[in-house]
């Protein structure tokens, strides 16, 4: 499940759950918006379960869309979750959920701008600048560019080393102001301020420092490595940053 491009065929689901959920999306347009939040953790939750991506299509009161990349992502908690640092660097770092926490945490308020064409604007991003967590670990003077793996097995991305460092650059720990859920990437995703959503990597599980940029999931089908919104993927939209 990602918050990116459309997914990848998968197992049909039943008719009744199908109109079910097309009926909640029709309620979210008009319902007040305590209703819609309630109606986005639903729609959240079912995607998890939902390897069609039917729910991606919905609308939903916080203008995010659920996607499928995987059938199903393991959920983690303050206990189970790790982070780990590696590659070509010196001081190869695993990282829990409170050893993040403890570090200088930065704010960022920018437009979500998916390359599918939906856009949710000022939203809040806070959690750790990469670039902290890559001078930790002592980065190689061989490495050019840092590959990031995640927990649902299926998702990757990269970023040039250039771009990793950028200021706009977060592992997030939270999202408007309340802590990441399992359906916005949880407990820890990538924030690529400046690039379309699909560079923002959810259920972050993995750093590597490699020699060379090794395009991700989407990038494999297709998509520019060098998302950058407004300038890649053939779209004009306004920059996020």
């Amino acid at each position: 499940m990602k918050e990116g491009p459309p997914a990848e065929r998968g197992t049909p689901v039943g008719r009744r759950v199908f109109l079910g959920t097309l009926a909640l999306g029709a309620l979210g347009v008009v319902a007040a918006p305590p209703l819609q939040r309630g109606l986005e953790g639903f729609l959240g939750s079912a995607a998890d379960k939902d390897p069609t991506g039917l729910t991606g299509l919905l609308p939903n009161g916080g203008g995010f869309r659920y996607y499928s990349v995987a059938s199903s992502v393991p959920r983690k908690n303050a206990d189970t979750y790790r982070l780990t640092v590696d590659g070509l660097v010196d001081r190869p770092t695993t990282y829990t959920l409170a050893d993040l926490e403890a570090l200088p945490q930065t704010r960022l308020v920018r437009d979500v701008q998916c390359v599918t064409g939906w856009r949710v604007p000022d939203t809040p991003f806070e959690g750790v600048r990469l670039s902290r967590l890559l001078d930790a670990a002592g980065v190689r003077p061989t490495a050019k560019a840092v590959r990031f793996t995640c927990f649902d097995g299926t998702y990757t991305e990269s970023l040039t080393l250039a771009q990793a460092r950028r200021a706009d650059v977060l592992v997030a720990l939270r999202m408007q102001d309340k802590d990441l859920g399992h359906a916005h990437g949880g407990l820890v995703r990538l924030y690529v301020a400046p690039m379309y959503f699909y560079k923002s990597a959810k259920w972050l599980s993995g750093i590597t420092l490699t020699d060379e940029v090794r395009p991700g999931y989407w990038e494999k089908r297709g998509y520019d490595i060098d998302a950058w919104v407004g300038r890649s993927n053939g779209r004009d939209d306004e920059p996020t940053s």
